[in-house]
């Protein structure tokens, strides 16, 4: 059965889910990168674990939110990946923190795993990427115009990707807060190789 993400709008739809999904986790998602570098890293465990996962937009659908944060205590973060047994919360992690490191004990210990592996059916697209790249590579931007567009669009990403694909369009550049100090310089374009070579291999992949 392929993983499915269930979105979680209201309260009632937080209590429902758990309901019915004795062991599940439920990821809020924020509003840039560190949103999709997170759920990349849960996203490789979900391929090969049973675990149902209801995802919130906390800025669209903050009820939902707070309902979360209110019946289990645990304060609000994004991106943050609470972990539920029979509807209590089991395990927490959120921000930086969701790493493999963090995700494998946990899964482990309480979820199953699956009979063969199934991808995920992540929310993101790279389509916004493409068109930049395919402008660039036409001449209508030149390179730090291009670099400066692109890393603020990687920046405020919040799509819920898959880990192969969250490092393809981290790869271009870099990340821009991997140093968790803020968007750190990223250097000029022509320092990191031929530009267009890369964006155009990088395009191929996609």
């Amino acid at each position: 059965m392929t993983p499915v993400l269930v979105p979680l709008t209201t309260p009632d739809e937080v209590e429902t889910f758990l309901a019915e999904n004795p062991l599940s986790g439920v990821f809020k998602a924020g509003t840039c990168h560190k949103t999709m570098q997170g759920f990349g890293v849960l996203e490789t465990f979900l391929k090969d674990h049973e675990l149902p996962v209801g995802f919130i937009r906390v800025v669209d659908w903050r009820p939902a939110s707070n309902h979360v944060a209110a019946r289990t205590g645990i304060q609000h973060q994004s991106p943050q990946l609470i972990v539920f047994k029979d509807g209590e919360p089991v395990f927490d992690v959120d921000n930086w923190d969701i790493t493999a490191e963090a995700l494998e004990p946990v899964f482990e210990k309480l979820v199953p795993v699956r009979g063969e592996a199934a991808p995920v059916a992540a929310t993101g697209t790279v389509e916004p990427y493409k068109q930049l790249m395919r402008a660039f590579l036409a001449g209508q931007l030149p390179d730090w115009a291009f670099q400066d567009q692109y890393v603020n669009m990687f920046r405020d990403d919040a799509s819920l990707r898959s880990q192969r694909e969250f490092e393809l369009l981290s790869k271009l550049f870099g990340d821009p807060d991997a140093y968790h100090g803020g968007l750190h310089q990223l250097g000029a374009p022509q320092e990191r190789g031929d530009l267009k070579e890369r964006v155009q291999e990088l395009l191929e992949t996609l």
